[in-house]
């Protein structure tokens, strides 16, 4: 489809919107002069006269019903110059009121609580706070793009009672950890849910149509918030970390000081800014034996990196685990070097700008700088040592703007920036990226431009163009859609960005059929096909296709359970296994599986998953196999117990093993990879938590004794008689890791927590793929073992609460 093509359809999109309306409950909330006490009885003299939130509908399993009169909910809301103040009572019976005790924005089973703010109306822009019954808090940013976003984090209050006929809460939400523009007579968009655990149902407060929009378009209106003030928003977490690391007789200590720091340079705009960084208890990357050709990489787990980020990730532009990552340059080793090169860059400091206008204008700004890092290169002859820079200063910096409009439709622009020092190279990427909805939110379509830049410094400025286009059908039991992405041979972001792959031109469709209410013994069921065909960009060569489909369905005993198969009919040409642009051609590749999860409100539960694949390939007997087994046991309402073993079996499949003269080498090989893990939690109460988190990896890899060189045809050939004998090193693999965490959370001031933690981590990595668990666990423990124990404690300070105290010292002085 050509770009005229596009625009036509864009156009024609647009034309066609029509006007979508709803009635929307309103609430009037009430100025109080004495704010309750947050403790959860409801018994404060403002809770007598404030107007009743009730009259709760049905959204899941089932639409529209209405809350039996001993299950009915009632919420006030009050307000004075510093908080919303909110009092819920959830009317039950307390026997059967689920309050697992989880860490925070855990939902476990519990039942909930949500409200949901949008001061600035526009249905798009959401905050969310949630209470469980357990007492425990959650809270979250949310929007149409990234959807729920619980990474963000606030500091406010709230209080739980459990009582003869139900369960109360009380919140107080001061006004810094919402944004919100200086208006004489605002109306806000607010939303209550409740949730019953043990029937998986949950309720709103103005009625709501999950089959059709967004939910932030179903939101009541709040009213009578006069005269508030934005409040100077600024929030410093100093924080101090104790560390102690030992490995191999060596023993390191260290201690840091630092701040986070929160300032809300505007009524919508807030600048986060980490000064010293430490990351030191990020949790383990969970690690495994990548033999293909594209990088392994890890979800994120340093906080500064993952909360409010929802801007900075439109367009696919920005992967931060780039920022702190290993070093990027390369060494030039003489055969009697060796060189001990840094894991990790250290991230001197980050900070973050964004937020969006009453208008729908939403503008982010990104910077971090890291040090430069050096490599020492040993002569094992001499004992001589040099250094070498692996990665200099480096400033990354994103720039995004972002326009809302129709209240469920975005428009944006992105950058990104990478500058080395020296000549190291740069990067730069610009994305032009869209999310359009017609009014009554029946289509969708999602337009994407990208173009990159990367600047090698000894070789010209290399310039690539990357384009996505999603269509589909976005309301009803049955939808459809197609999208069509595009990447030239030069399309590089992974100076900030990843892709793992350019030189692509792809086409999919998708259709589906779901229900939104129980039919016959099934709550939901949903069941989807799909077909991907598949090409290079240059040349226009075909490279595969697909096709396959899945069913999805939950059962009245609220067990999930589904299956799937894909099929890859006919020759398939991989153009990157083989790591020189040759393709390496396979056939017929069929695979299939299903899954089954039980009822998470038993106290014993599990979860079970297999699937298989096989290929159908003269002179092929590819065949393999995977298999998940995890139960869990939630021994009272404090203490969870999740154990998972993992085993994935693979024989005869082929693929690349080694270099040999500059010639790609072959392999047939047989893989077998077991991990086990336990995850446990002890919950004292909601401000206590005791943690453990234990895996081991183990992966063998052994190949024929026999290997392939690939033909520029595609096909392999054992003519050229490689065997063990003349490849040089084996290439046969025994992979281990081992990684334990445990730690303890305390939080013991709002927003202020000491955590300790304790790890230990072992790696082993030989040729001996023959070896039994056992011999692999012993030669895993003749290994270094790391241990590192690290101490860290952070204070939330509140620039209005030290206001406030140097006032009342002015007063009484």
């Amino acid at each position: 489809m050509n770009s005229r093509s596009h625009l036509s359809l864009l156009l024609y999109f647009v034309l066609t919107l029509c006007v979508f309306s709803q009635d929307k409950k309103s609430l009037q909330i009430e100025r109080t002069e004495n704010a309750p006490k947050i403790d959860g009885l409801l018994d404060d003299s403002v809770w007598e006269h404030a107007e009743n939130a009730t009259g709760f509908t049905q959204i899941r399993p089932e639409i529209g019903n209405k809350l039996p009169h001993g299950e009915r909910t009632e919420v006030k809301i009050a307000y004075d110059d510093n908080a919303i103040y909110i009092s819920a009572y959830l009317y039950d019976d307390p026997s059967k009121i689920m309050k697992q005790l989880t860490s925070r924005d855990n939902f476990g089973q519990s039942d909930f609580f949500l409200i949901a703010l949008n001061p600035n109306n526009d249905s798009q822009n959401d905050t969310y706070f949630v209470v469980f019954s357990s007492g425990q808090q959650a809270d979250a940013i949310a929007n149409p793009t990234i959807g729920e976003d619980y990474g963000w984090n606030a500091v406010w209050e709230s209080a739980v009672k459990i009582n003869d006929d139900g369960w109360a809460l009380e919140m107080k939400i001061p006004y810094r950890a919402l944004r919100f523009a200086d208006q004489e007579e605002p109306t806000w968009g607010i939303q209550f849910h409740r949730h019953f655990r043990r029937f998986r149902s949950q309720y709103t407060w103005n009625p709501l149509n999950p089959t059709q929009g967004y939910v932030g378009l179903y939101h009541g209106e709040l009213k009578g918030l006069d005269n508030i003030k934005p409040p100077v928003r600024l929030n410093l977490y100093p924080f101090s970390t104790g560390l102690v690391n030992t490995y191999d007789g060596d023993t390191d200590t260290d201690l840091t000081f630092g701040m986070d720091v929160k300032y809300g340079i505007t009524d919508n705009f807030t600048l986060d800014a980490t000064l010293v960084p430490d990351f030191s208890q990020a949790g383990f990357d969970n690690v495994t034996l990548n033999l293909g050709p594209f990088e392994q990489t890890f979800s994120e787990q340093r906080q500064f990196f993952t909360e409010g980020v929802d801007l900075f990730s439109k367009g696919g532009l920005f992967f931060s685990r780039r920022i702190g990552n290993g070093p990027s340059g390369q060494l030039n080793l003489a055969n009697n070097e060796e060189v001990n090169r840094p894991n990790e860059v250290k991230v001197l400091n980050a900070l973050k700008v964004s937020g969006r206008t009453k208008d729908g204008l939403g503008i982010g700004l990104f910077n971090a700088i890291t040090e430069k890092t050096y490599a020492t290169i040993t002569n094992t002859d001499t004992q001589e040592s040099r250094r070498e820079v692996v990665e200099p200063f480096t400033n990354y910096n994103i720039l995004v703007v972002d326009q809302q409009f129709n209240g469920n439709s975005s428009i944006g622009l992105i950058n990104t920036n990478v500058l080395r020092e020296g000549n190291f190279r740069d990067g730069n990427a610009t994305a032009l990226v869209g999310d359009i909805k017609n009014i009554r939110n029946t289509y969708r379509i999602l337009p994407q431009l990208k173009m990159s830049n990367v600047n090698y410094q000894d070789s010209d400025l290399e310039t690539g163009y990357s384009t996505f286009l999603y269509v589909g059908k976005t309301h009803g039991n049955l939808r459809y859609s197609f999208d069509h992405s595009y990447a030239d041979t030069k399309y590089n972001i992974n100076d900030l960005g990843l892709i793992f792959r350019n030189n692509y031109n792809n086409f999919g469709v998708d259709i589906s059929y779901q229900i939104f209410e129980p039919k016959g013994n099934l709550n939901s069921y949903s069941v989807n096909a799909y077909m991907n065909y598949e090409n290079l960009a240059n040349p226009g060569t075909f490279s595969g296709t697909n096709f396959g489909a899945e069913f999805n369905a939950q059962n009245k005993g609220l067990n999930n359970f589904g299956f799937w198969a894909d099929f890859e009919p006919g020759k398939q040409y991989d153009f990157f296994e083989s790591r020189d642009g040759r393709p390496f051609i396979f056939e017929n590749f069929a695979s299939g599986g299903g899954y089954y999860s039980s009822n998470y409100n038993n106290k014993f539960a599990f979860d079970i998953n297999a699937n298989s694949f096989k290929i159908f390939e003269e002179g092929r007997d590819l065949f393999g196999y995977n298999l998940t087994l995890s139960p869990r046991f939630r021994f009272n309402d404090k203490f969870l117990l999740i154990y998972s073993a993992r085993l994935n079996v693979s024989n005869g499949s082929r693929g690349y093993a080694t270099y040999v003269d500059d010639q790609p080498i072959f392999g047939e090989r047989n893989r077998q990879s077991l991990t086990n893990s336990i995850s446990a939690n002890y919950t004292f109460n909601p401000l206590n938590t005791l943690a453990l988190t234990f895996r081991h990896y183990w992966d063998t890899v052994k190949y024929d004794n026999e290997f392939f060189t690939l033909l520029d045809n595609g096909l392999l050939t054992t003519a050229s008689g490689y065997t063990f004998d003349n490849i040089g090193d084996s290439p046969n693999i025994n992979f281990s890791t081992w990684n334990i965490d445990f730690s303890y959370s305390w939080q013991f001031a709002p927003g202020s927590f000491l955590t300790t933690l304790y790890r230990n981590q072992l790696f082993n990595r030989d040729t001996l793929a023959e070896e039994n668990y056992t011999d692999t666990l012993n030669n895993l423990f003749d290994q270094p073992i790391q241990h590192t124990f690290s101490l860290r404690v952070q204070y939330f300070i509140d620039f209005n609460g030290i206001k406030s105290v140097f006032k009342s010292n002015k007063s009484a002085s």
